[in-house]
């Protein structure tokens, strides 16, 4: 049986190093494969040198181990851990005759194992300048803002910041459940993405079909449930709901809950009770197919909050991706929040044109879109866009100029008349799915001596924007660098393309053949043959007609998780993925050969191709993965880090989850190991220095240190908890609570569940 063994894999090494070698890449995999194939052929015969064989080859593969990654972790295990497995296996009958050199020998590789897994999941340290180090929480706050959560991001400007502070360093790790409420909504949805608002002791949510509830902030108990009966897409989203209190008004509705729905409607119900504003809309709904001409079920609708700015509600919306040229337009809609009557439109290849379409005309089809959650700013009376490209996706030919100079970007509006202030691009020409999915986040930060209005703009990319909110300058230096040329026939590429110089990058990895990873040295090695097969020139490697390497991901970068911001410490805190897609334009012929068309229902198309209806090719894409579902790229595949925004430096960064719910072929390990996962969600941040996330795959809520990044408190969830968590304090008990979503995602694989749970410090001792 161990010769059997033995032989395969030696076989595998040699056939796969061959091919690697042929492609340009490395040799060892050959000698190594002869190595294992003679060690075969010796433990046939009963012969002992099978094991001098072995123990060659595995010294050897521990040199060149450390030749080609060093000291890396997770690179030593993906080239020694399994061959070492293995090798008790072959060296059974010398370590059975000396069993204390076996065991001494043994402990010794666990002890280095522990010490190298304790270093990793520590992560990095940077000193603190001193005025962060005499930071102190100071009394608990008792003002309103406190107990508070009034939009999606908190604030309007999207810090997600809590300036409770009954919750801190010193007695977090006291909390414990309060209370659980179930959405009774199970379906196949990408996720329970929703983040609630707390108005009056009263939470306010949506589930992944917007029905929408109301409950007690200190029970969990529902105090009124709306049910809007959406017809049901694949893509099935909420992030969340808008809160509106009319000046001066009473009675019913001066306080409503507005929310868009995925069958397109944009609707606002009772605060108090859940029934429908008969005064806005049409007995309570807007239609948003109005003025959006031919379209199907799934392929307009908005997943995120509505964004409330100077008495309009404002909503963008989510387009299919990749299906055909002209889907529906990316315009984006404002309507008065106490009437429901149109305000504006932001149709971009109309710039002129506010109002909607005359009968028989409709917004321009095909369009950028804005489907991430929006903020806005009453002082500067605009509201800020982050947008999408024009679809599809990976091939741009023909796209309008508007779509050109304003999609995968950060636009400013007039919030009261639609009108364009400024833009700014984040991706010049997007072929790489790169749109902006994070909330553009809001902060006033002391620059040259004066405190600046300032935006942050996350990206898909790892790149982070730092811009005056004013005009959309940079307040941080931003270059236009030479990128990957090479367009796929009849595309086009930008000459450069932006990089923030003057922020951290999350992150700027360039990829190699030795840095292709693999849970055993034979997945590393399809992985090696795959990187070689593929057309990588470092990041914004074009799609071509061969395969290529996108690195980030479509999945970021940082996602529609955002950034959380500290205002007074200024501090950043930031979640990124670490993974790349591998991808092929296929031309059409072969496209239609294969039979690849349109959706009929918008349906995503995650590692699935995309027909890209209208342009010279479809597009297969996904995720880069090993034959054991896992990633080719380097661990990390999460990470977690907090920037100091005075002297745009880390503070500290560390890997984000462990391997308790993944593993080859998607099985849990059940062993957590701390390599840090893939994540969707964002973090919070609060006054006493505590940032609060889930997102990751592995199915726990954590509270770190915002200075250090120590882990100071984390608790299982029944699911990921991939939406953003939130925090408040009520005015009934006192009592601060920490409410997080934990719905899953079908993507991450972190199962499905319809709880809300709130944790709590100990009723009796909550003040301490």
């Amino acid at each position: 049986m161990l010769a059997a063994v033995l032989a395969i894999v030696g076989c595998a090494l040699l056939g796969g190093g061959v091919q690697l070698v042929l492609l340009g890449g490395s040799i060892y995999y050959v000698p190594a494969g002869l190595a294992v194939l003679a060690s075969a052929l010796f433990s046939w015969r009963g012969d002992r040198r099978a094991i001098w064989a072995y123990v060659i080859m595995l010294a050897a593969s521990m040199a060149w181990s450390l030749w080609e990654c060093g000291l890396d972790l997770w690179g030593l295990q993906a080239r020694l851990a399994a061959p070492a497995v293995l090798g008790f296996w072959v060296c059974w009958p010398a370590l059975r005759a000396r069993p204390l050199c076996s065991m001494a020998g043994t402990l010794l590789i666990c002890a280095a194992a522990w010490f190298a897994i304790a270093k990793t999941y520590q992560g990095e340290r940077f000193p603190f300048p001193s005025r962060l180090a005499a930071a102190s929480v100071g009394p608990p706050d008792p003002t309103a803002s406190a107990s508070r959560w009034l939009n999606y991001g908190n604030d309007p400007g999207g810090s997600r910041y809590s300036t409770a502070s009954l919750i801190t360093p010193a007695n977090v790790d006291r909390l414990q459940l309060a209370w659980t409420a179930h959405t009774g909504d199970m379906g196949p949805a990408l996720g329970f993405e929703a983040t609630p608002l707390m108005v009056d002791d009263t939470l306010y949510l949506c589930s992944p079909t917007n029905i929408i509830m109301a409950l007690d902030a200190d029970t969990g108990k529902a105090r009124w449930v709306f049910d809007p009966h959406s017809r049901l897409p694949p893509t099935r989203t909420c992030r969340g709901v808008a809160y509106y209190k009319a000046p001066g008004a009473d009675g019913q509705c001066a306080e409503r809950i507005l929310f868009a729905t995925v069958d397109a409607r944009l609707m606002a119900v009772d605060a108090l009770d859940g029934r429908p504003c008969r005064d806005f809309g049409q007995n309570g709904a807007i239609d948003l197919w109005r003025g959006m001409g031919r379209a199907q079920l799934g392929y307009y609708l908005v997943t995120s909050a509505p964004t409330i700015v100077d008495g309009n509600v404002i909503v963008g919306g989510w387009v299919a991706d990749g299906q055909y040229v002209g889907e529906p337009s990316g315009v984006v809609r404002a309507y008065g929040a106490a009437t429901g009557r149109f305000a504006w439109a932001w149709d971009m290849d109309r710039p002129h044109e506010h109002g909607e379409p005359s009968p028989g005309r409709s917004y321009s089809r095909g369009t950028a879109n804005s489907w991430a959650p929006m903020s806005g700013d009453e002082t500067l009376h605009l509201v800020f866009l982050p947008t999408g490209n024009s679809t599809p996706d990976y091939w741009g030919a023909h796209r309008s100029a508007a779509s050109e100079t304003y999609g995968s970007s950060v636009v400013a509006l007039d919030s009261r008349t639609g009108e364009l202030r400024w833009s700014f691009q984040t991706t010049h020409h997007d072929l790489w799915d790169y749109d902006v999915a994070s909330q553009p986040t809001l902060v006033d930060l002391p620059i040259g001596g004066a405190v600046v209005p300032a935006l942050i703009q996350p990206t898909k990319r790892g790149q982070v924007f730092v811009l005056d909110r004013r005009n959309g300058h940079p307040l941080t230096p931003v270059r236009e660098l030479p990128a990957p040329q090479r367009p796929s026939p009849g595309d086009f590429l930008a000459p450069t393309q932006p990089f923030s110089t003057g922020m951290p990058a999350f992150d700027d990895t360039r990829l190699s053949e030795a840095g292709m990873w693999g849970a055993t040295p034979l997945d590393q090695l399809w992985c090696r043959i795959k990187f070689r097969q593929a057309r990588y020139d470092g990041p914004l490697t074009p799609p071509g007609l061969g395969p290529t390497v996108t690195y980030p991901s479509y999945a970021g970068g940082i996602n529609w998780g955002g950034v959380s911001i500290d205002p007074v410490r200024r501090l950043m805190t930031v979640n990124w993925n670490r993974l790349g897609n591998y991808t092929r334009l296929v031309p059409r012929a072969e496209a239609d050969a294969m039979g690849i068309v349109p959706s009929n229902d918008g349906g995503a198309h995650v590692g699935s191709p995309v027909a890209q209806k209208g342009t010279p090719f479809a597009l297969s894409t996904g995720p880069f993965l090993s034959p054991l579902a896992m990633p080719c790229t380097p661990p990390p595949f999460g990470r977690i880090a907090v920037v100091d925004l005075d002297t745009r430096r880390l503070l500290w960064s560390r890997p984000l989850g462990t391997t308790g719910y993944s593993g080859p072929f998607g099985l849990p390990l059940r062993v957590p190991l701390p390599i840090g996962v893939p994540n969707s969600g964002g973090s919070i941040m609060t006054r006493s220095g505590l940032t609060f996330i889930a997102a990751s795959q592995d199915r726990k809520i954590r509270a770190f240190d915002s200075l250090t990044g120590k882990i100071l408190w984390q608790a299982p969830l029944p699911a990921g908890g991939n939406a953003t968590p939130m925090t408040y304090v009520t005015a009934a008990s006192k009592r601060q609570y920490l409410v997080i979503a934990a719905g899953g995602n079908a993507i991450l694989r972190s199962g499905s569940s319809d709880t809300i749970m709130a944790f709590a410090l100990p009723s009796t001792r909550h003040a301490e």
